[in-house]
């Protein structure tokens, strides 16, 4: 059997199957499902250097928003606007693409800790990770991997190998 968006298993009611992938050095976009939707990849080309980010209604399911900061050559400014306008029952997906750090700074960090993460006080240059936390949980998200950019492990030349990543998320309920 075929599960949503590729997924090892089905997932329970109420809740929302997705899967998602880093980029994959500075050559293959990375790409995020939800629900059988391919909210943002390479082949839709609206993903982009830096962090991707895909806004999920935390109660329908529905796409909001997709976005990506160039966190390399472009500025954190409009990044920790966009993070300030999510509203709260919002499910963020976020992946980075070549590298997602270089720009990032302490106020961009917190906000995206607020959103559940644990890793992004520690992403760095060229690190692969891929998140989903939402808007107004109260715990850290159990979805986000981190594989650290390391000369002696990485997979490619300069970058380490793509982080995937898959699970459901519960429905936000009244």
């Amino acid at each position: 059997p075929r599960y949503k968006c590729g997924i090892s298993k089905a997932c329970p009611e109420k809740h929302f199957a997705f899967k998602m992938s880093s980029g994959a050095a500075n050559v293959v976009g990375p790409k995020i499902c939800v629900e059988d939707n391919v909210l943002m990849s390479g082949v839709k080309n609206n993903v982009g250097r830096g962090i991707n980010v895909a806004l999920v209604n935390g109660k329908t399911g529905e796409l909001l928003d997709t976005k990506f900061f160039d966190m390399w050559a472009g500025d954190v400014a409009p990044l920790i606007e966009f993070l300030k306008t999510i509203q709260d029952g919002t499910i963020v997906l976020m992946a980075t693409y070549d590298d997602g750090a270089t720009k990032l700074n302490e106020e961009a960090r917190k906000l995206i800790a607020e959103l559940g993460s644990t890793s992004v006080t520690n992403l760095g240059f060229r690190d692969n990770w891929v998140f989903c936390g939402g808007k107004g949980i109260k715990t850290k998200s159990p979805f986000e991997q981190h594989i650290k950019n390391n000369k002696d492990t990485n997979k490619y030349e300069g970058w380490p190998e793509v982080v995937e990543m898959e699970g459901c998320i519960p429905q936000k309920q009244d």
